[in-house]
């Protein structure tokens, strides 16, 4: 069966069909590439600059001063190196504690099938249509004085940890997955003598590395992107996120030390979704294996 397109592959044969494709194609291209990397130019350009240049109107598209100091500045008088390692250890606890209970919902939800599992798993879903904003008041209620235990979790890891677990969204990514494992694959594992946590080790995780791997960069990103909640739980300057922590002593730096600084605080989610673009796709494509 042919696939159908816009244009003919007979046209494109013609010297002028030809032309007239690699013309829409490169403006295209070129149009898509200004909209999305002319902001990160913009800003890793503008680190270099001094503060007059910064601000001048119109911009200057190449810099006429070159400053790299103004890197190594903003590093030395934001303290980078303590945000960037306080947000990396908020990512990753967050990122243990959703592959250790994501899985386990999604994998209830998909092969033990509990009782009233569809119900839950819709009331779960339906949590997506909520914006985030509204549940901002409830929660800083809930971690000011946690029911049962009453206990203060600002200024600790769990602030940010706890509510990074009920991600209804990766749950229903994992379990979308897990339900395309054939049935007889575990069935055989099972009549083996596997217990259900044997299976999930053994045979499901493995399996399911593409999928793990997208629910990981979704994990660390969420965090690493986060600004309003952790500026309300972590009051504490020595515990601040990178976004928090930039924001809060952002008062007094000059401009250009300032995009300088948010230049490296963009630096390693780009380079996790340069590094990873492949497994995200091949990881929101994959199916299980075919019987």
């Amino acid at each position: 069966m042919s696939t159908r397109t816009l244009i003919s592959p007979a046209q494109v044969a013609r010297p002028r069909g030809r032309v007239l494709y690699w013309t829409v194609f490169g403006v295209v291209v070129l149009g898509f590439t200004l909209v999305f990397l002319g902001p990160l130019y913009w800003m890793a350009s503008s680190g270099v600059k001094d503060a007059q240049e910064v601000v001048r109107t119109p911009p200057t598209l190449i810099p006429k001063s070159f400053a790299p100091g103004n890197y190594s500045r903003a590093w030395d008088v934001m303290d980078l190196s303590t945000l960037l390692f306080n947000t990396l250890f908020y990512a990753l606890g967050a990122l243990a504690f959703q592959l250790v209970l994501d899985v386990a919902a999604a994998y209830s939800l998909s092969k033990l099938r509990p009782v009233l599992g569809k119900a839950i798993l819709g009331m779960m879903l339906a949590t997506l249509m909520i914006p985030a904003t509204v549940l901002v008041v409830p929660q800083y209620l809930t971690v000011l004085d946690v029911p049962i235990v009453h206990r203060n979790l600002l200024n600790t890891p769990w602030a940010i940890w706890l509510p990074s677990v009920t991600n209804a969204f990766n749950i229903f990514l994992l379990k979308r997955f897990f339900d395309s494992i054939p049935k007889e694959l575990l069935d055989a594992a099972s009549m083996d003598g596997a217990s259900p946590m044997r299976i999930l080790r053994s045979i499901v995780l493995p399996i399911s590395r593409p999928i793990l791997g997208v629910v990981s960069i979704f994990a660390v990103v969420g965090v690493w992107k986060d600004f309003l909640w952790p500026m309300l739980t972590l009051p504490d300057p020595t515990k601040q996120t990178l976004n928090v922590g930039i924001y809060s002593l952002s008062n007094g730096v000059p401009v250009n030390v300032l995009i300088a600084a948010l230049t490296i605080a963009s630096l390693p989610t780009l380079l996790i979704f340069l590094v990873f673009q492949r497994n995200i796709m091949s990881g929101l494509t994959a199916g299980g294996l075919k019987g």
